[in-house]
């Protein structure tokens, strides 16, 4: 193994805190400097969503580890000062305050930034969802008997509506897929998360796309959908879509496309890696390029990286997994999944809340969904094909 004599890690969220404690725990002694664009300590983004929007948690407890816990590894946090240029060949990054980090290894963990609708950006009661200070201020500006649009469909969208509808908030959820995750979920499983958010009193106005928003005065009084139609809103939260953070990457001899695009070892350039979000990596198994946008890869990713780093030479072959909790659906998601593949269930049954669906395509298994039954669904998770099990044991 090589030892390098200073590692920077750019990006202080989770995927770039468990780079750092992988490399302790693999026995680096040597230099390591978080940068972070957020003032905030190391936290985690899941409960943004949930238990910090509704209210259930202080900031505190969305802390990925305690102060002293931190303190314990050894690290230089560089926080509230984002990058701004990285030279790749110099392995030098540059931030807003002036600052020159240089080092031996640079790990690229920005993440992802939010996607907008136009004309948002100043306009009062429009909200997006990627920090903790973005779910503190949202809801700051919840107040009763005020009418929320959550624009988005997908994972987050839904979470939101979900956590928002628990507190009494009358919520309507918009998007152009014809239910919630349709387009990954495919027809039975987003049927039933449809009928769920329905029936626990989420407006859903789906199948139409949005076109951009109505205000008045400086503030936002409604969505604008594709049909002319326009939903009413007080409070808006755009949640459809976020993007690798990779413009401050632009020039710097790192190729961006989709994220950091990296061969197998997640090495994007000489010394260069990438972890989490915001990483594209080729990845064996499947002989394809792949981002994955979640908690479990940003942690599992970064072990890798850090096993590069230091020399271990292993590719990265996951198998895809997610997880989301909406109302009392505690769904689990292992492989890739697509709304054109066969759907079987294998385990339990729809009708009773609890059930283990597999996917088929091309003859293969390429997914397995669990419906409050994460453990099931974890064993149904080995008969998924080969070519996605490369490398994992």
């Amino acid at each position: 193994m090589t030892t390098p004599g200073d590692v920077l890690v750019v990006g202080a969220s989770a995927a770039g805190l468990a780079t750092v404690e992988a490399l302790r725990r693999k026995g680096y002694e040597g230099r390591v400097t978080v940068l972070g664009a957020e003032a905030h300590l190391p936290y985690d983004r899941p409960p943004l969503s949930k238990q910090i929007l509704g209210g259930s948690w202080t900031p505190e407890q969305a802390r990925l580890r305690a102060p002293d816990a931190l303190a314990a590894l050894g690290a230089e946090f560089v926080l509230g000062d984002p990058a701004v240029r990285l030279d790749a060949r110099a392995r030098t990054v540059h931030t807003v305050s002036g600052r020159a980090l240089t080092a031996d290894a640079v790990v690229l963990a920005t993440g992802l930034r939010p996607r907008t609708l136009p004309g948002q950006d100043g306009l009062a009661g429009v909200h997006v969802l990627r920090t903790l200070d973005d779910a503190l201020g949202l809801r700051a500006d919840l107040a009763p008997g005020k009418r929320v649009v959550v624009v988005g469909d997908g994972v987050l969208g839904a979470e939101i509506a979900a956590t928002l509808c628990g507190t009494g908030v009358p919520v309507t959820l918009a998007g152009p897929q014809s239910a919630p995750l349709a387009y990954q979920f495919g027809p039975l499983a987003a049927g039933l998360l449809a009928d769920l958010h329905a029936g626990r009193g989420v407006r859903l106005r789906l199948g139409a796309g949005v076109t951009g928003l109505a205000e008045r005065d400086g503030r936002v009084t409604g969505v604008r959908l594709e049909s002319g139609a326009v939903l009413p809103a007080d409070v808006v939260v755009v949640a459809f879509g976020a993007a690798p953070a990779t413009e401050w990457l632009a020039g710097s001899g790192v190729l961006c496309d989709n994220g950091v695009v990296c061969d197998s070892r997640c090495r994007a350039a000489d010394g260069i890696y990438a972890a989490g979000d915001v990483a594209r990596w080729h990845h064996e198994g499947l002989d394809a390029l792949l981002r994955l946008e979640n908690r479990t890869n940003a942690t599992e990713q970064a072990v890798a990286v850090a096993g590069n780093v230091l020399g271990e030479d292993r590719p990265y072959t996951p198998v895809p997994y997610f997880w989301t909790n909406q109302f009392d659906a505690r769904i689990h998601v292992h492989g890739t999944l697509s709304a054109t593949a066969d759907v079987s269930i294998v385990e339990g049954d729809p009708r009773e809340g609890r059930f283990v669906a597999r996917y088929h395509q091309g003859g293969e298994v390429v997914g397995v969904l669990g419906w409050n039954m994460p453990k099931q669904a974890r064993q149904h998770r080995r008969e998924i094909g080969g070519a996605v099990l490369v490398g994992r044991t």
